[in-house]
């Protein structure tokens, strides 16, 4: 067992695919998507439909960012892409600088395609952090899938794992550091861990290009109107 799996698996990760095909895909992506209500939340929500995400996640796409500008002196394409309308997913792709948020899309495949389109990728070039029923038709169809599981829903944990829609499986669950540990993994899978962090430990040269192009980069937002994937003001 590799020192990268071990790590992985003592946290409860669990690798439907062994370390180096997730290297081998890993290979291929250019951008990553994230759901958000019940990957970078627990699902909850206050009486204004307002919920909640973590720094600790934050950083995670950071630098998971970062290691992708390392090895291709590029950024990646980042995405959220939602079934329902979360204004603190708004805050969050503003702050971060991610390039689109995807909000009201029932069919997530229509918000994917989008994307691709706009960006000048195939949905194999996609890795894809995910936790329910509505992101399975992208997970289906994208080149990496990052499943968060829950205790709650076993038997839907099972059909993940049953029709092969899934290539890792988080130890951490909703909103409580799954996507920080799907970012490392996939830094990790980069192998460049190391640089990453000691590179923004000094805030070395690089680091600070990078910044600058992340700082550059201005979020557009998108929305389901009747079929149509249209451009709104968060």
């Amino acid at each position: 067992m590799s020192h990268l799996t071990q790590v992985f698996t003592q946290v409860g990760g669990d690798f439907i695919l062994p370390e180096a095909s997730l290297i081998e895909k890993m290979k291929n992506i250019k951008a990553f998507v994230f759901d958000w209500d019940g990957v970078f939340t627990d699902a909850g929500k206050d009486f204004l439909l307002n919920s909640r995400f973590s720094e600790v996640d934050s950083m995670g796409t950071n630098l998971l960012r970062f290691s992708f500008y390392i090895q291709n002196g590029t950024l990646p394409t980042t995405a959220i892409i939602s079934g329902e309308k979360n204004s603190s997913a708004f805050t969050f792709v503003d702050r971060e600088r991610f390039h689109c948020s995807y909000s009201k899309f029932a069919n997530k495949i229509d918000a994917a395609n989008h994307l691709c389109s706009v960006h000048s990728i195939e949905l194999n070039q996609i890795a894809y952090v995910f936790d329910d029923v509505l992101d399975l038709g992208l997970a289906e169809v994208c080149g990496l899938r990052i499943f968060i599981p829950r205790k709650s829903n076993p038997l839907f944990n099972e059909y993940v794992l049953k029709h092969h829609l899934a290539d890792y499986l988080t130890g951490n669950t909703s909103g409580q550091g799954a996507v920080r540990e799907a970012c490392e993994l996939m830094i990790g899978l980069n192998g460049n861990y190391e640089a990453v962090i000691t590179e923004r430990k000094n805030f070395s040269e690089v680091y600070a290009s990078y910044l600058s192009l992340r700082k550059a980069t201005a979020p557009i937002y998108f929305t389901n109107i009747d079929g149509v994937v249209s451009e709104v003001k968060p």
